[in-house]
């Protein structure tokens, strides 16, 4: 996966932090999960704000 990837990394965060409300998540801590996901393979350089935003909002859509 890459950083442009958003719906794949978003339903991997939905299943790998059921617990979790998206809404809730600051994107320090959603930048570090996403570069822990199994098959996440991407420089942390390509990665901005706006990413990590269509990311959260994908989580959101995937957890409702």
């Amino acid at each position: 996966m890459k950083w442009t990837d958003s719906q794949r990394i978003a339903e991997a965060l939905y299943d790998k932090y059921p617990e979790i409300d998206p809404k809730t998540i600051r994107f320090t801590d959603l930048f570090e999960w996403v570069q822990e996901l199994e098959g996440f393979e991407d420089d942390p350089n390509k990665c901005g704000e706006k990413i990590l935003e269509a990311i959260q909002l994908a989580w959101m859509d995937e957890a409702e």
